[in-house]
């Protein structure tokens, strides 16, 4: 057998519960994939979008939908290193990878406001782009659980709102095309074991800006709310699937505002006609 067979067999075999059954559970929960799709896998190297690649060229062996597939990686301006390891990755896990090149990296390089938000950005136009040049209808991204919740947390403590990352959007600006999040619910300790126990290793973030210093990743938001998410999972394991259940468990009579595409609204305009009482 083959190791990308192996690596194959472990996703479906030894990690059926934590991986598989979490994949799958997402896809259908939220209806990611309908019959005649063909979507545009998008790899960045690390090991999220390649265990993503590896789980959806499983559904498309052994689903009952019928959809086609493309690994679609674009280089933003990766060094050789980085670009070299993630051809290698490719080869190993038998991932056949389209890859076109862009010049992100240096035009967001000396962005003092913001740059990670305009190269994500620019990233994912660039990624609808090439899919749609290929025939595509949907583009899956490499999300998972932790990265769900993070973006809940995130929102409440430094956005002063309550939003979540969806599993599925209409894109805006290029019509016809949407974005899947197939990894939803896979939580990536998870992600990390099966790398480990199937001896890989990804590049981890490729960027200029974080290669040039480390410090800023440390101190990044995101990083702090991942180590308060599981300091305070070791107190209470369900705490991020609390998190996580908490944005479908909306009661808007609680809410003393909230806003929807008429605008917003505010209890205060129907305390009268609703009658709140103290219970």
């Amino acid at each position: 057998m083959e190791r990308y067979q192996e690596i194959e067999k472990s996703i479906i075999k030894k990690y059926r519960k934590e991986i598989w059954k979490r994949f799958i559970d997402g896809v259908n929960t939220y209806q990611m994939i309908q019959e005649g799709d063909k979507i545009a896998v998008c790899i960045s190297g690390g090991k999220d979008s390649m265990l993503l690649a590896k789980c959806m060229q499983e559904l498309q062996k052994h689903g009952k939908i019928k959809f086609d597939l493309v690994f679609l990686c674009m280089d933003p301006g990766y060094n050789p290193v980085n670009r070299a390891k993630i051809e290698e990755n490719a080869k190993i896990l038998n991932i056949p990878l389209h890859i076109f090149s862009t010049t992100i990296f240096s035009s967001v390089e000396n962005i003092e406001d913001s740059p990670c938000y305009l190269c994500a950005r620019m990233r994912r136009g660039y990624l609808y782009k090439e899919a749609q040049k290929l025939g595509c209808n949907k583009i899956a991204l490499g999300h998972h659980f932790d990265d769900v919740i993070e973006t809940i947390v995130m929102g409440m403590f430094y956005g002063a709102q309550i939003q979540t990352m969806m599993p599925k959007l209409h894109s805006t600006n290029h019509k016809g095309m949407q974005l899947i999040r197939p990894l939803y619910m896979v939580k990536e300790k998870d992600i990390i074991r099966w790398a480990k126990g199937n001896e890989l290793s990804f590049i981890a973030c490729a960027c200029r800006f974080t290669e040039k210093s480390a410090e800023k990743e440390d101190l990044s938001k995101r990083r702090e709310v991942k180590k308060l998410i599981a300091s305070l999972c070791e107190k209470n394991e369900y705490v991020d699937m609390n998190i996580f259940r908490s944005v479908q468990n909306v009661n808007l009579s609680t809410i003393i505002s909230y806003k929807d595409k008429e605008g917003v609204h505010h209890f205060l305009d129907t305390y009268d006609k609703e009658e709140y009482h103290d219970r």
